[in-house]
């Protein structure tokens, strides 16, 4: 049977998904990323994907990679990610696999945007925003049925909207970013110490804890703020929320609909939807099988 192979590279781990071209999955597996040099992290990539064949006992028809960083225009590599996985930059990833066919590479966070307009909670959608919440916020987004990936491959990133203008520069010099007010990375000196995840943030929230309530609720407004501004720059028929903090379930998803619903222009009565993601940590990877069955075939 021919397969597309997913491989989403994160940097603790390497998920490996093999899929049908009508996207049922066939095998899975996830190993750890490791090492501080290419040298050291690439042969658990080859580990990945040795365990997916295998399994399915035969070699991928078609490959595709989802990593952090600005992919290429030529869709050959990731052009650039200072500071993270070293050797991931300019790595050509269809002369690692020595595959026949092109092997597609996309940034994580646009790679989950098509994992879950192919199988997951956007499926069949033409206009979404993805927001991915976590230690940091990343984002992409789907207009007309087109992934916005812009003039360097920077569209989507929506975690570096400003909140607000006289906050502190973020990683990419945003001021007062909204991945600085809602990042599990700012979430301790947010919290004065108190707390290092959000996980801890809700559970002492849930204990009655008045400074993890007000830390929450901050955080909450500002994406609200941002989930708004979103709707009116790309007017998406849904939102998705992923990531860690999208666990939150109950205590993001409704107070979020209602603050957003206070706010949004809706013409005619229409209101857009935010939805839980769906395909969990496995969605960059059937994102990136799906670009990969696009360009090979």
């Amino acid at each position: 049977m021919q397969y597309a192979l997913g491989i989403d590279i994160g940097g603790t781990n390497i998920k490996a998904l093999a899929l049908t071209a009508k996207g049922r999955l066939l095998a899975q597996t996830v190993v750890p990323t490791s090492g501080g040099s290419r040298a050291e992290w690439t042969p658990n990539v080859r580990q990945a994907m040795t365990e997916i064949q295998n399994k399915l006992r035969t070699a991928p028809a078609w490959i595709g990679v989802a990593a952090p960083g600005l992919a290429a225009k030529d869709q050959r590599s990731i052009s650039h990610m200072p500071g993270r996985l070293p050797g991931l930059e300019r790595l050509d990833w269809q002369k690692f696999f020595r595959h026949p066919r092109p092997v597609p590479v996309l940034n994580d966070a646009h790679a989950a945007l098509l994992g879950e307009v192919w199988r997951g909670a956007a499926r069949g959608a033409q206009n979404v925003i993805l927001l991915t919440l976590g230690t940091g916020v990343g984002g992409a987004a789907l207009v007309d049925g087109r992934l916005l990936r812009g003039h360097l491959g920077r569209a989507g990133h929506l975690g570096h909207i400003s909140v607000d203008p006289a906050g502190k520069p973020d990683i990419v010099r945003t001021p007062g970013s909204l991945e600085n007010a809602l990042g599990d990375c700012t979430l301790k000196k947010r919290s004065g110490g108190r707390f290092v995840s959000t996980n801890e943030l809700l559970a002492a929230m849930e204990n009655g804890d008045a400074q993890a309530r007000r830390v929450w609720t901050n955080s909450l407004q500002a994406l609200a703020v941002s989930v708004n501004s979103f709707i009116n720059l790309f007017d998406p028929e849904l939102v998705v929320i992923g990531g860690g903090i999208a666990n939150a379930g109950g205590l993001l998803f409704p107070p979020l609909r209602k603050a957003v619903r206070q706010m949004e222009w809706r013409p005619d009565g229409a209101r857009v939807r935010i939805v839980s993601a769906e395909l969990g940590y496995r969605a960059g990877a059937y994102g990136a099988a799906w670009q990969s069955l696009q360009v090979g075939q």
